[in-house]
């Protein structure tokens, strides 16, 4: 007998899509201590590498040693959807060399131009951790470009605001550090 390392992936794979495992293991931990796990999103630049897959395999491997000890985890998984890759990316496509080049083309129309290319690779980087073996739901993964979530970040840094937690000039990292309650 050969050893193929692939074909017991996919054997594994599939057995664990056939009995519905990950929904089984959800299922059975339901109601029981809470864990909340926020996945810090990669880009949706297109398809993973190496060091995205060993941070979400990672990712993974602690939250099922919070299964394991008989939490009930939500774990959804997100997107970072905004941001200077994905404008390069976009700028790139178009052959923009400035600026000037988004200013001419429309800013409005450069958005959306960003916004798909943003969602282009959402469901080939969800198979993609999904064929690493890595248990998230990935049927609803957050995009940050939603409006859902920015008006869930506005509503937390008018929040905190509230509470005197930022002040003119204060950086986003010690606005995080300085803002938990």
């Amino acid at each position: 007998m050969v050893y193929n390392p692939k074909s017991i992936e996919e054997d594994v794979l599939a057995k664990w899509k056939h009995e519905e495992t990950y929904a089984s293991v959800k299922q059975k931990f339901a109601g029981k201590p809470k864990f909340f796990f926020m996945d810090g999103p990669p880009y949706a630049t297109g398809y993973i590498h190496m060091g995205t897959a060993l941070n979400k395999t990672l990712k993974d491997s602690f939250i099922r040693f919070f299964r394991m000890q008989g939490h009930d985890v939500w774990n959804q998984p997100g997107y970072d959807c905004h941001g200077t890759p994905i404008e390069v990316k976009t700028e790139k496509k178009f052959g923009f060399k400035n600026k000037k080049d988004i200013v001419q083309f429309g800013v409005g129309k450069f958005v959306g131009e960003c916004r798909h290319f943003a969602t282009e690779y959402i469901e080939v980087m969800n198979q993609q951790f999904s064929n690493l073996g890595v248990w998230m739901d990935w049927q609803k993964p957050y995009l940050t470009l939603d409006n859902a979530y920015v008006e869930g970040i506005w509503f937390t840094f008018k929040k905190r605001s509230k509470k005197g937690w930022c002040t003119k000039g204060i950086t986003l990292c010690t606005f995080a550090r300085a803002a938990r309650p």
